[in-house]
C-alpha cells in the first residue's frame, strides 16, 4: 500500500498523537536543533540612552561628585526667581500640570430614586452613606482612585453597581475639565538645583559637588532628528568659594575623556541665559575620532556637547545662596548619538515606533526567525532523521543507481527500514546542493555552500541556522515516516527535487520574519538542486 502523508494529515487521524504519547516517547525538541543549537542571546539588551547614563554615572563618581535627585515639579515662581525677566519666555517652553477638579455633588430627590433603581432595596442609611463619602472626596479625604473600592465596600455592593451609580446617577464626573496649575515640570535641570542647593546649606557646609541625571521636558513646537520633547539631561554642580570659569572647563575635560574625546573647544556661548554671570557661559566642543570623515555635520571631528557657566548673584541671591556655584550640563541622547553612530534621535530613543525609522534587524535575529515546518516526535524518529543525514554524508557523492541502508529498527510498535537512494544512472546519491545551508547576510535569506565565495556569510556562527537542505528534509522524512506507520502503511517514500523555496526542503519564516523581509524589500534565496530520495519499508 503508498502512503500519501498529505491524505492523512488532511484526514488528522486522532491516533496519531495519543499513540505518541502513550508510547512514552513524545518529545517537542527535534534532533536537528539538539545537534545544531541554535545562537540565542544569553544577556539582555541595553537600551543605548540608559547604557550613556550609567557610564555617566559612574564617570562622575569616579570625578569625586555625589549623586542627588533633584525636584521634577517647579512652581512657576521659581522661574521668575531664576529668570527674572527672560521668565515668560522660558515658561513658554515649559509644560504646566493640570488637574481635574473634584465636584461638590448634591444628592436631590431625583437622584435617590435614580440610585434606588441601580441598588435595589438601598435605604436612608445607605443614601447617607453615599452623601458622606462624596464629600469626603470632594475634601481630599478619599483619594480619586479609591472612590468606587470605597463606596462598594460601604454599600456592601460590587464596583459594577457603583461604577454604573456614577456614570448614570452623577454626570458631573464625566463632564469635569482639566484645569491648570501654576505648578511645571523641569525644562532644565537648573531650575532643580537652586532648590536643592538652598535646601543643602541650611544643613550641611559648603564646599558641594554634586550631580543629577534625569528627565527635563520641553515643549518644543516639534520633534525632530536631534530634539524631543523629554530628553535626559547630565547635569553638575560645584559650589565653592574660590570656583570659577576653569573648574567648568577641568570637569568638561574630565568627564568627556572617559568616553574617547581626546581635544577641546571652548567658546562662549552667545545664549548668555540670565541665571549665568555674564561673560562665564561657555559652550564645550569636544573632538571624537569616530566622527573625523564621517558623513555628518560633524565629518571635522568636533561637535558642541555640553555648556557650563557661573550662576549669577542675583539669582542665587534669591535663595539665600551666598557662594559661587559652576553648573555644566549636557544632553545624554546627544551623547548616545556620537557613542552609538545613531542618526535619528527619535529612532534611537524609540526604535519600537516605525515612523521614527526603517526597521532594522540584525542578521542573528533574522536568523532565529527560520524554523522546521515538521519534525520527528518519537526518540526513533529522531534516530532516523540522524541516520538519514549520516548516510547522505559517507554516500553522497556515490553515482546512481544506488541504494544503501542508512537504519533499522522499531517505529511506533513497526520494524522500518530506511535507505537512501538514487535510480538513474550517472547521477550523484546526493545534489550538489544538499548540503548548502540557510544563513542571514545583509538582511537576506541564503542558501550558500561552504565554500569560500561564501566565507563572509558563514563567519557570522550567529546568523547562521544550523538547518543544511538535507538536514530540514531528513526532519520532514521521518516526521512522515511516523504517520506511515501509524496510518498502516507498508511503504513510504519521501524526495525532494530543484529547490527553489524554503517549504521544498521543510523550512519557512516566522510571521515576524514575513513582515521584515517584506517590509524591507529583502530577498530569500534557497535555489539548488538536491534530487535527494528516502524509502521506507514498514513491516
Amino acid at each position: 500500500m503508498k502512503f500519501d502523508p498529505e491524505q492523512v494529515r488532511l484526514e488528522k487521524n486522532e491516533n496519531f498523537e495519543k499513540a505518541w504519547i502513550e508510547s512514552g516517547k513524545y518529545i517537542k525538541k527535534s534532533t536537528l536543533e539538539e545537534s545544531y543549537p541554535r545562537m540565542k542571546p544569553v544577556f539582555g539588551k541595553p537600551h543605548p540612552v540608559y547604557e550613556t547614563i550609567q557610564k555617566l554615572r559612574d564617570a562622575y563618581m569616579r570625578m569625586g561628585f555625589a549623586e542627588y535627585m533633584n525636584p521634577l515639579i517647579v512652581e512657576e515662581r521659581d522661574i521668575y526667581k531664576q529668570f527674572g525677566d527672560e521668565a515668560p519666555a522660558v515658561l513658554d517652553r515649559c509644560f504646566y500640570l493640570a488637574g481635574l477638579p473634584r465636584p461638590n455633588v448634591g444628592i436631590s430627590d431625583e437622584r435617590i430614586r435614580k440610585i434606588k433603581e441601580i441598588i435595589v432595596g438601598i435605604d436612608d442609611d445607605g443614601i447617607e452613606i453615599i452623601r458622606k463619602v462624596l464629600h469626603a472626596y470632594k475634601k481630599g479625604t478619599i483619594e480619586g482612585d479609591d472612590l468606587v473600592s470605597e463606596l462598594a465596600e460601604q454599600l456592601n455592593v460590587t464596583d459594577i453597581f457603583v461604577t454604573e451609580l456614577i456614570e448614570k446617577v452623577f454626570p458631573e464626573f464625566k463632564e469635569l475639565k482639566p484645569e491648570g496649575t501654576t505648578k511645571t515640570l523641569r525644562s532644565h535641570m537648573t531650575s532643580g538645583w537652586f532648590i536643592t542647593l538652598s535646601e543643602l546649606i541650611e544643613r550641611n557646609v559648603p564646599p558641594f559637588s554634586l550631580f543629577s541625571i534625569d528627565r527635563c521636558f520641553r515643549r518644543e513646537q516639534q520633534e525632530d532628528a536631534s530634539r524631543l520633547m523629554t530628553y535626559y539631561s547630565a547635569s553638575c554642580v560645584i559650589m565653592d568659594e574660590n570656583v570659577t570659569v576653569d573648574h567648568g572647563k577641568m570637569v568638561a575635560e574630565g568627564l568627556l575623556s572617559q568616553f574617547g574625546f581626546e581635544k577641546f573647544m571652548f567658546r562662549p556661548d552667545n545664549k548668555r541665559s540670565k541665571y549665568y554671570a555674564p561673560d562665564t557661559q561657555i559652550e564645550v566642543y569636544a573632538y571624537h575620532p569616530k566622527l573625523d570623515g564621517s558623513d555628518t555635520k560633524y565629518s571635522d571631528g568636533w561637535i558642541e556637547v555640553a555648556t557650563f557657566g557661573i550662576y549669577a548673584a542675583p539669582a542665587l541671591s534669591e535663595y539665600n545662596i551666598s557662594m559661587p556655584v559652576m553648573n555644566l550640563g549636557l544632553g545624554v541622547e546627544r551623547l548616545a548619538m556620537i557613542l552609538y553612530d545613531a542618526k535619528d534621535m527619535r529612532y534611537m530613543t524609540y526604535p519600537q515606533f516605525s515612523q521614527y525609522g526603517d526597521w532594522e534587524m540584525e542578521d542573528s535575529e533574522l536568523a532565529r526567525q527560520v524554523e522546521l515546518i515538521q519534525t520527528p516526535k518519537t526518540d526513533a524518529g529522531r534516530e532516523i532523521a540522524d541516520a538519514i543525514v549520516d548516510g547522505f554524508k559517507q554516500h553522497g557523492k556515490v553515482a546512481g543507481p544506488c541504494e544503501f541502508e542508512v537504519w533499522k529498527g522499531e517505529l511506533c510498535g513497526k520494524t522500518v527500514t530506511v535507505s537512501v537512494s538514487e535510480p538513474e544512472s550517472d547521477t550523484s546519491l546526493a545534489g550538489p546542493a544538499s548540503f548548502n545551508e540557510v544563513v542571514a547576510y545583509n538582511g537576506d535569506v541564503l542558501g550558500v555552500p561552504n565554500q569560500k565565495k561564501w566565507e563572509k556569510a558563514l563567519e557570522n556562527h550567529s546568523a547562521r541556522t544550523g538547518f543544511t537542505f538535507v538536514g530540514a528534509f531528513a526532519q520532514a522524512a521521518a516526521a512522515e515516516a511516523e504517520e506511515a506507520v501509524l496510518a498502516g502503511a507498508s511503504e513510504h517514500e519521501s524526495r525532494v527535487r530543484m529547490v527553489k523555496m524554503l517549504s521544498e526542503v521543510n523550512m519557512r519564516l516566522t510571521d515576524l520574519g514575513q513582515r521584515y523581509m517584506t517590509g524591507n524589500n529583502k530577498k530569500i534565496d534557497v535555489r539548488g538542486p538536491v534530487f535527494t530520495t528516502v524509502q521506507f519499508k514498514i513491516e
